[in-house]
């Protein structure tokens, strides 16, 4: 078969098989990582942890982290708070000059960002840390916590978690750079495809032996399920192709007046922002429920209410709004078009009945708004 044959040439180049080897131990210490208690806390008591995250926001912040949040694991919050500060960096990075000027300053520029993105990152844990652990002080039994309720405890918890983000933040960054690349994603991915497992047998349970549905129910399902994958590979596969002309080059290095030589194309991705919008929007979406303990007001509570049912009608409104705003910010972000025309226009390329320069530059932003799918 045409894939085996692909997989077996994958392993053959030394370089990518090495990378792929190493994504694979970082990943094997991430699950590791996600299994390992919280220092003074009982085990044998997160059952009702367990029952609290089995449904709703909380289900999803879960499954994110890979169940970590659900054993109390020193990943409890996974590597939400890093795409957290990721976010306002970014957002920032449209007011603030500063950071403006780093982002025209090529890879130092970066090195900097990515630095302060990670303070920020230790600042927002340590904003979540505390909430997470008064969650479990409400949803725990008093005998599960082993060094009762004292401060030390509670510090000790929030620095553990910290430092357990930061450490997951490192795996993502080690797998982007060192392995097969995308490492944050790859990181969640792995997190959500670990809890499959347990979610297919309480889906199997629930319709075969309660009677809710049947088989048949869960084979629809997994028919739904493959066709869901299909259309979202489409999705990503699918371009808009904007033809390109280059002007005929002279043999002095220049190009000839209404001399037009090959034809080509800019291929412009109806998702150029990928599922980065989503796990953005998502990653605000925990925020009231991951800082709810924070707070025992009525309004707060309510709050945390509304916006922890995923069924909810605000939920639903807020989220998707988040998702459109974010689908055309990151889009503006990874498809640079004044750049691009740019450097069609130096490079003697132009589009057909399109002026060069900024003329093209608006023409492809236009392209893009009409193409751009939330």
């Amino acid at each position: 078969m045409k894939f085996i044959d692909t997989l077996k040439n994958i392993w053959k180049i030394e370089e990518l098989r090495n990378r792929i080897l190493i994504t694979l131990g970082l990943l094997l210490v991430y699950r590791f990582g996600a299994q390992v208690v919280l220092p003074g806390i009982d085990a044998s008591q997160l059952q009702g942890l367990a029952n609290q995250t089995d449904g709703g926001i909380l289900g999803l912040l879960n499954a994110f982290t890979g169940g970590a949040f659900a054993n109390a694991s020193v990943f409890a919050l996974g590597i939400m708070p890093y795409i957290s500060a990721s976010i306002v960096v970014q957002l920032m990075g449209i007011a603030v000059p500063y950071l403006q000027k780093l982002q025209k300053e090529g890879e130092s520029g970066r090195k900097k960002i990515n630095q302060i993105t990670r303070w920020l990152t230790i600042g927002i844990t340590l904003v979540q840390g505390p909430g997470y652990i008064y969650n479990l002080y409400n949803i725990l039994p008093a005998e599960a916590f082993l060094l009762g309720s004292s401060f030390t405890f509670v510090a000790s918890s929030v620095i553990i978690l910290t430092t357990g983000c930061i450490f997951a933040m490192w795996l993502g960054e080690k797998i982007t750079d060192k392995g097969i690349g995308n490492g944050i994603s790859i990181l969640i991915m792995v997190g959500i495809i670990a809890t499959l497992p347990q979610a297919f047998v309480q889906e199997f349970a629930s319709r075969v032996f309660e009677s809710n549905g049947g088989l048949i129910f869960i084979l629809i399902e997994l028919v739904i399920w493959f066709v869901i994958i299909l259309l979202s590979v489409l999705l990503v596969m699918a371009v808009r192709q904007i033809p390109v002309q280059y002007a005929r080059r002279t043999a002095t290095g220049g190009y000839e007046k209404n001399a037009v030589g090959s034809r080509q194309y800019i291929p412009l991705k109806l998702n150029a922002s990928g599922v980065m919008p989503i796990i953005f929007a998502q990653a605000i979406m925990f925020i009231p429920a991951a800082v709810a303990g924070l707070s025992a007001s009525e309004m707060a509570q309510s709050f945390t209410v509304a916006f922890s049912d995923i069924f909810g009608l605000w939920y639903n409104i807020v989220f998707a709004l988040l998702i459109i705003i974010f689908t055309y910010f990151y889009t503006a972000i990874t498809v640079p078009t004044n750049k691009m025309a740019d450097d069609l226009k130096r490079s003697g390329g132009f589009v057909p009945g399109i002026k060069p320069g900024s003329d093209t530059g608006e023409y492809l932003d236009r392209i893009m708004s009409q193409i751009t799918l939330p």
